[in-house]
């Protein structure tokens, strides 16, 4: 009997799990553009916490390769599928399954969407305030599974901090819960962490309990053009004595793409900063000061939300405006505040030294930066060159006092980079921790761990 017959009868006529290939091979990469993955010999598109169980088991006790996704929007290959592996989906579990106003949490499943969430809470007064650029489309699970971010968290943090409790299906089957709804918990180790970011190598999430907060108020925005985006990134370190709720910087390489495609009268900067509050509005003067301390050419500070979504349209073109140019590989090294002015200016050697076009754009105020290369369609010489200055910059971030990654996750394409950032001690912890909770190595082989 082949691994799918068998499956299907342990599941039961009411499972969709699917073997068509052209449903299975839609389902066996996320949005990586060179990350390598294969059609996976099943999808489980998931509906209980009880499913999964059953089939992860099974694949536990035949040595089949599991890969978890979400709603497929990763930029690392985390999602990507292995040679006869099996790919359970999450977007079936999508239900809210609580929103407590009270004690100011929701229970949601992991196929949920964030703007979804969001939305609910938004009913009651509440708002959830993880905002990854995918937030329209991307679920919490995947969220979770990177320690996503967005333009929010230089003030109100990433996933992590957002979280207080997981229901995971570990590679046995067995189903746990971990955390506590109560904002305080330290009855046991905090095993919570382990899973967040982990991208499906120890467990398969399935339900999340998530902090929801008092909505903030409407932000006022400060936009400001600088002649380089060295410049606005040595304004944003100084701005952030003003409390942002969102600080970003973009060059001008960036802005000449999103004026191509939606001109919005950014054509002659050399880089724009964008700033916002949601509280001390009054300190949007001393910030434009500031910004003039830096070289500042031009800007406008505004309270209008009308205005200020027009200003910041800009920033969520950004990456969309890139992809236009030709094929893109996008980073998300993660630097100290005080260093980003000196990693863009050596990303911008580095464009020269490998006659690319690389656009830089990013999270100023937490020092996730994404530089995106960008080479024609089918240059297999342009495709070399770029995987060369993505390993490049990666390193500089790293020599710099950063990271790998802030929040898009390892994957796939950033495993072979990991090893020249922690220590062997460090691996072999992980390593030893990855062993115990998945000793058959099913859950995604191949991913995140060096």
């Amino acid at each position: 009997m082949s691994h799918f017959a068998a499956l299907s009868k342990l599941l039961g006529p009411e499972s969709s799990l699917i073997s068509d290939p052209d449903i299975t091979t839609s389902y066996s990469r996320d949005q990586a553009p060179f990350a390598v993955s294969s059609p996976p010999f099943a999808v489980l598109l998931a509906r209980t916490a009880a499913e999964i169980s059953i089939a992860l088991k099974y694949a536990n006790e035949n040595k089949i390769p599991v890969v978890t996704r979400g709603a497929g929007s990763g930029l690392s290959g985390g999602a990507n599928a292995s040679a006869d592996s099996l790919v359970i989906s999450l977007e079936k579990m999508n239900q809210i399954i609580e929103i407590d106003a009270a004690n100011q949490i929701a229970r949601v499943q992991a196929g949920v969407i964030k703007l979804d969430l969001d939305t609910a809470a938004g009913k009651v007064g509440l708002a959830y305030l993880p905002d990854p650029a995918s937030r329209d489309w991307s679920s919490l699970g995947g969220n979770a599974a990177t320690n996503a971010g967005g333009m929010c968290c230089v003030k109100y943090g990433v996933t992590s901090h957002h979280v207080r409790a997981l229901k995971v299906v570990l590679s046995s089957g067995e189903i746990i819960e971990i955390g506590k709804a109560t904002k305080k918990f330290v009855t046991t180790l905090d095993l919570m962490h382990l899973f967040i970011g982990s991208e499906g190598t120890l467990g398969i999430v399935t339900e999340i309990t998530v902090n929801i907060v008092p909505r903030p108020k409407a932000p006022a925005t400060l936009i400001a053009t600088f002649p380089n985006i060295t410049q606005a990134a040595l304004a944003s370190t100084e701005l952030l004595k003003y409390r942002p709720s969102m600080l970003e910087v973009i060059d001008q390489t960036t802005l000449k793409a999103v004026e191509q495609w939606h001109p919005l009268g950014f054509e002659v900067a050399g880089s724009i900063l964008i700033m916002q509050l949601d509280e001390n509005f009054e300190l949007g003067d001393a910030a434009v000061a500031t910004c003039q301390s830096h070289g500042m050419i031009d800007g406008m500070f505004t309270t209008e939300a009308s205005e200020a979504a027009d200003l910041i349209r800009v920033r969520k073109l950004a990456y969309p405006a890139l992809e236009r140019l030709g094929a893109t590989l996008l980073d998300d090294g993660a630097l100290p505040v005080t260093k980003i002015a000196e990693f863009v200016g050596k990303v911008e050697e580095l464009a020269k030294k490998h006659d690319l076009t690389i656009g830089i754009f990013g999270h100023a105020g937490d020092g996730n930066m994404h530089p995106t290369i960008v080479h024609d369609h089918g240059d297999l010489e342009g495709e070399k060159r770029a995987k060369s200055a993505f390993a490049e910059m990666v390193g500089i971030a790293q020599e710099l006092g950063g990271s790998a990654s802030g929040e898009h996750g390892i994957g796939s394409i950033k495993r072979g980079l990991v090893k020249d950032e922690v220590s062997q001690s460090v691996i072999d912890i992980q390593r030893g921790i990855k062993n115990l909770l998945d000793p058959s190595g099913i859950l995604n082989p191949g991913k995140k761990l060096p």
